[in-house]
């Protein structure tokens, strides 16, 4: 599965007080997507901490803000894996309302040892899952 979606609803605590998503909300949006997109391939992120000793991190990020989003909007996160390498992954994100398009972004994302933090090569098994 290389695309995922997520409806997120945003929630007053989510916004400015002109009832606007404040920008950095955006990245935890994107970041349950990513979370729920490894979980529906049947990798929880914990596990593959404890049992393979791997964490990911993420390395870049570009967003391109289009139009806001405000409270009480129901939004579609989507997240499509672009590239899978032997350290990292990247995704094209997307943020939806309705049929209009509100951001995008390209997310880097490294692999990383868990003790060390240092760049380790993604596990065979989902690397062979995600291509």
């Amino acid at each position: 599965m290389r695309e995922f979606s997520l409806s997120v609803r945003v929630y007053y605590e989510d916004t400015d007080v002109g009832g606007i998503v404040y920008h950095a909300n955006y990245l935890k949006y994107m970041e349950r997507a990513r979370t729920d997109w490894l979980r529906a391939l049947g990798f929880e992120q914990s596990r593959l901490r404890d049992t393979l000793g791997i964490v990911f991190a993420v390395r870049g990020m570009g967003i391109e803000f289009r139009r806001p989003a405000r409270f009480d909007d129901m939004l579609q996160v989507q997240a499509r894996l672009a590239e899978a390498k032997r350290a990292s992954l990247r995704f094209a994100q997307s943020i939806h309302r309705g049929g209009e398009r509100l951001l995008d972004a390209e997310v880097r994302i490294a692999c990383l040892d868990a003790r060390t933090l240092r760049p380790r090569a993604l596990p065979a098994p989902l690397l062979a899952a995600l291509n």
